[in-house]
């Protein structure tokens, strides 16, 4: 018990056809692929500022505030792509 097996699987695979419908299967696997790829691309940019911010450059100068970098949604799907405001740093006592 607690095992699934294919017997279940086929079941769960005619449960999501009759809710979905056999047309819009394409676009919900679509949508996952593509959320997939957005957080993948999001942890390694993530981890890339870890690993800077880490030692940072030292002729770098601040960022300005008030620019924003754009964060792109998956490579080269531009169509998604929106700037983001980076919070300004506070000095903590």
């Amino acid at each position: 018990m607690g095992q699934i097996g294919a017997r279940e699987l086929v079941v769960l695979a005619i449960i999501v056809l009759l809710v979905f419908g056999a047309k819009r299967l394409p676009d919900i696997a679509r949508s996952l692929g593509k959320s997939a790829r957005i957080l993948k691309s999001e942890t390694a940019a993530m981890k890339a500022e870890n690993n800077t911010a880490a030692a940072p450059p030292k002729d770098d100068p601040e960022p300005t505030p008030g620019t924003a970098r754009t964060i792109q949604a998956a490579p080269g799907d531009v169509a998604s792509a929106r700037p983001v405001e980076e919070p300004k740093p506070t000095a903590q006592t």
